[in-house]
């Protein structure tokens, strides 16, 4: 705490925020449907009430989240939006490894070779990157040119690679607006996630 400069910590126990009884929760629309929402239903639904709980329990003027976890931001965002609780949500930048792959604690799970491998997510996410800002604006194409690069490498099997509006999180046609690249592979034992704002 004193090392990082805390005050006070709120570390409160499971029946603390879910005591006997609790049948109350946050459900957020439309954007907790595809991509994560869609591989693990119902997460978003834990996400939004918990983090309602602590916003309700605290009251911060400000709240910080990983960029790395881009649709629970873009959810919290239109939570706080829809029920006008008055929090500017700040996100913050990937942490990476020198490689470019992104810092989570399921990167445990992968063996050298499949560490190695996993570097694939970081070079498509640079590929989409390259193609935006060489001008390319047609997301289908971007989205089979980052899923044909995953192929290339044999351990990894796609679950998706998208190229959608950087708020409702719906597949874009055309690159015309702020965009999230992002996707789900499996290495091995692991499922990765990453992504990169076009904008």
């Amino acid at each position: 705490m004193q090392k990082e400069g805390t005050d006070i910590v709120f570390v409160p126990s499971d029946d603390e925020m879910y005591p006997p009884g609790f049948v109350s929760w946050v459900g957020v629309e439309k954007v907790t449907e595809r991509l994560e929402g869609a591989s693990r239903p119902g997460h978003f639904r834990g996400v939004a009430t918990v983090v309602a709980k602590l916003f309700n329990i605290v009251q911060p003027t400000s709240a910080y989240f990983g960029q790395k976890d881009a649709q629970q931001v873009a959810v919290i965002r239109r939570m706080v939006a829809d029920l006008n609780m008055g929090i500017e949500i700040v996100v913050v930048p990937t942490m990476r490894e020198s490689d470019g792959l992104a810092m989570s604690s399921r990167n445990i799970y992968l063996n050298p070779e499949e560490r190695r491998a996993a570097t694939i997510l970081f070079k498509a996410l640079t590929l989409a990157q390259r193609l935006w800002w060489s001008g390319e604006g047609d997301a289908e194409k971007i989205r089979r040119q980052m899923a044909a690069l995953i192929r290339e490498e044999h351990l990894a099997q796609i679950d998706y690679v998208s190229i959608a509006d950087a708020e409702t999180l719906e597949e874009l046609d055309l690159l015309d607006r702020p965009a999230l690249a992002s996707l789900a592979v499996k290495i091995g034992k692991a499922r990765l996630i990453d992504n990169m704002p076009l904008k």
